[in-house]
């Protein structure tokens, strides 16, 4: 019989990665954090139902919260009966729907090789020989979180899945539970996370709901008196420019010790396909808002490709270039650049990375984390020094 696995074509190296950790059976914990729609549920539910077809497990054993999206409390076997059998049912079909059949699935079900599991019903449980997979652990409470964990038995496997960006989000960069239960399993001997970003959403309504929780939390952001100001100016003089929000930088760049007389005094961050009209046909616009305003202004449109942002804040304008990737990663935008140019991105003192910091800390309340990588010459070089 093929393997699910073998039918799912891994669409981003992140997927990838997971999948290659996945089939390591040296990682007794496997943690996967990620937003929504980038292959957690798919891959691991997948992982999980060929494991069993090969007889490396004897149960598959799924923790899922079933919540009520009207009230927010989480649905109990004991409350919702037989729904929640079809709610059980339904985020089966929605997951693995395109690569097997819901009998197949039944068939492991009523084997009792497939369970579901209520986290209210824990007490007197061990799950011995079975792979267990904790499916959106950011819905779950720690004290059920910690239970669950502590039934996993001899001969098992812990797969645990959670989306620490929705978190992040709705918290506006807080630390939640979730990134907390991140790098708890992080440290754990024979544990691997494999962390998802943006990048690695594969379903286009996700990322489409994304930017506009993202877009709602800049529109509903609280705004100084000078930034109120600045924004009703702005929107007057160009009424065809949606405009999100807008920032002040003045006091960021005094707190980063920065030199102030090249750095704008402004952000302005617009919807996708409108920072033309902001600007005008040849620069008119935004140079009388500057004028008007007597301000340094700065602007870029709201798009989930976030290197636009660190171009178009970075002080040094060439250095986006030596920039490898940007990607919203957890409660961090993460930014990985060249080892040859990592000083001048950083700044002296980290300055640079600490005013990036601080205008995405203010914009959303995520923060900004620098990874250096290798250029293709140094690996090269690194190489050769092995062979020898």
């Amino acid at each position: 019989m093929r393997l699910l696995l073998q039918t799912i074509k891994p669409l981003t190296p992140g997927q990838e990665d997971l999948i290659k950790t996945l089939t390591n059976s040296e990682y007794e914990i496997v943690g996967v954090f990620g937003p929504t729609g980038s292959g957690k549920s798919l891959l691991s539910l997948a992982f999980g139902i060929d494991s069993l077809e090969e007889g490396r497990y004897k149960r598959l054993v799924v923790v899922k919260p079933i919540i009520d999206v009207t009230t927010g409390e989480e649905l109990t076997l004991a409350r919702a009966g037989p729904q929640y059998t079809e709610l059980i049912k339904s985020y089966i079909t929605d997951v693995l729907g395109m690569f097997t059949s819901w009998d197949a699935i039944a068939k492991l079900i009523n084997d009792g090789r497939l369970i579901f599991v209520d986290t209210h019903y824990l007490k007197g449980r061990t799950f011995d020989d079975s792979l267990v997979f904790i499916d959106d652990a950011q819905l779950i409470k720690m004290e059920s979180l910690i239970e669950i964990i502590l039934r996993v038995g001899k001969n098992s496997r812990l797969i645990v899945a959670a989306d620490p960006l929705s978190q992040s989000l709705r918290n506006r960069g807080h630390q939640d539970m979730t990134s907390l239960l991140r790098d708890v399993l992080a440290s754990e001997a024979k544990a691997k996370v494999v962390d998802l970003g943006i990048k690695d959403i594969i379903r286009a309504g996700a990322k489409r709901g994304i930017k506009l929780i993202i877009e709602y939390l800049m529109r509903s952001r609280s705004l100084s008196e000078g930034e109120a100001r600045s924004l009703e100016f702005i929107r007057a003089q160009v009424p065809d420019a949606d405009i999100i929000t807008v920032v002040e930088l003045d006091e960021i760049i005094k707190k980063c010790e920065l030199p102030s007389e090249h750095m704008p005094n402004l952000l302005i961050i617009t919807k996708q396909g409108h920072l033309g009209r902001l600007v005008g046909r040849g620069g008119e616009r935004i140079n009388s808002i500057e004028k008007d305003l007597n301000k340094r202004v700065r602007a870029v449109e709201l798009t989930l490709d976030f290197a636009h942002f660190i171009r178009t804040i970075h002080p040094i304008p060439w250095v986006w270039k030596k920039v490898k990737d940007v990607d919203l990663i957890g409660t961090y935008l993460i930014v990985k650049v060249f080892n040859e140019v990592l000083g001048p991105f950083m700044g002296q003192k980290g300055s640079y990375i600490r005013y990036l910091d601080s205008v995405m800390k203010k914009l959303l309340g995520i923060g900004v984390k620098v990874v250096p990588i290798e250029t293709t010459e140094e690996v090269k070089v690194k190489e050769r020094k092995h062979k020898k």
